[in-house]
């Protein structure tokens, strides 16, 4: 082993025994966290599902809407064409 991978051991040994153990509570604590952590985010994809649903609704309203525009202005656009006939 190099001298730098026997000084990099060193530091990492010493570093771990100076950072202690952590306690029950202190895991406890993680734990919840954690947890408190998921069910927001659980939470959070439950919303943006039912966003995504709605924009889908919304985009097949606008595309009906688009279309029946589209219908009424051929359809002005024919009463138009024979007004200048007549």
């Amino acid at each position: 082993m190099s001298r730098l991978g026997i000084a990099l051991t060193g530091a990492l040994i010493v570093m771990l025994a100076a950072s202690g153990c952590a306690t029950s509570s202190e895991v406890s604590a993680a734990r919840s966290e954690a947890s408190e952590a998921l069910r927001v985010a659980n939470e959070a994809n439950e919303k943006a599902t039912a966003a995504a649903a709605d924009a889908a609704a919304a985009r097949a309203d606008a595309a009906a809407a688009a279309e029946e525009a589209r219908k009424a202005s051929e359809k002005a656009d024919r009463i138009f064409q024979r007004s200048l006939h007549k």
